[in-house]
């Protein structure tokens, strides 16, 4: 691998890492030689992957089971970490979720708008959740002047799609985040930048039917006539996450297949 590329020493943070493009992101780091926190609501996938991947690579991989949207749990988070590794060098803020509905019932359709619980949950586990993470490991990356933070949005968060507002608004809040912050601490040897993948999906998140499906509409709605494959965000983190980076500042990578061309 290029020397640019590698990740030796280094220590990363992945959060919504218990299956989906978090494991992809995870499994590309690792081989690079990067040693991974993984951090998932529970441990029912995170577990499993993690023993996997320390195996398959020989690198330490830990899980962490916590809920990002939650500040003490933030902190907590963040002070295990640093007490088991000694460092945090990349941050990826990858945890996402959506709920599918209208903002309100449409003419002709039956439904309830959208609660205030519904609302909180999706700003919360896409927006809310980047920023806690973001303001936790802050200090740390700000002390050593060294650190790179990846913001995984989406295509959404640039294109518009029916039934997926309150997703469309909070990735779109992730893209502004990362754009503003990255000013702020560019000029303290810390770079952010993000990536905005389009459809990625994992059997693990949906289930094989809902897999196949998604597999199927890909081939006809992608340009390349095909869905992406999980792993290919994570070699697209690989270099926001090494010094091939390095002089990026506030980018946001769009992976997608061609659907905004």
């Amino acid at each position: 691998m290029v020397y640019e590329y590698r990740l030796e020493g280094k220590v990363a943070l992945i959060t919504g890492a218990g299956r989906g493009i978090g494991t992809g992101i995870a499994e590309v780091l690792a081989e690079a030689g990067a040693h991974i926190a993984l951090n998932a609501l529970t441990p029912r996938y995170v577990v499993k992957f993690a023993g996997q991947l320390e195996e398959r690579t020989g690198r330490r991989v830990i899980p962490y089971p916590a809920d990002v949207t939650r500040s003490e749990q933030v902190d907590d988070l963040f002070q295990r970490v640093l007490k088991e590794f000694g460092r945090i060098d990349i941050l990826v803020n990858n945890l996402g979720d959506a709920i599918a509905k209208p903002l309100v019932p449409l003419p002709g359709h039956e439904g309830s708008p959208a609660s205030d619980e519904e609302i909180r949950k999706v700003i919360d586990i896409n927006l809310t959740s980047a920023i806690l993470c973001t303001r936790a490991v802050g200090p740390h990356f700000l002390e050593r002047r060294s650190g790179k933070l990846i913001i995984i949005s989406s295509f959404s968060g640039v294109h518009g799609r029916p039934n997926l507002t309150l997703y469309s608004a909070a990735k779109s809040g992730l893209i502004g985040f990362a754009r503003s912050l990255a000013l702020e601490w560019a000029p303290y040897g810390i770079q952010v930048n993000g990536i905005c993948p389009g459809t990625f999906p994992d059997p693990v998140t949906t289930g094989e039917e809902g897999y196949l499906q998604a597999v199927g509409a890909a081939r006809t709605s992608v340009p390349v006539g095909r869905e992406g494959r999980l792993r290919e965000v994570g070699l697209l983190a690989l270099y926001l996450a090494s010094s091939a980076s390095d002089y990026m500042i506030g980018q946001m990578l769009y992976l997608h297949g061609g659907l905004l061309t």
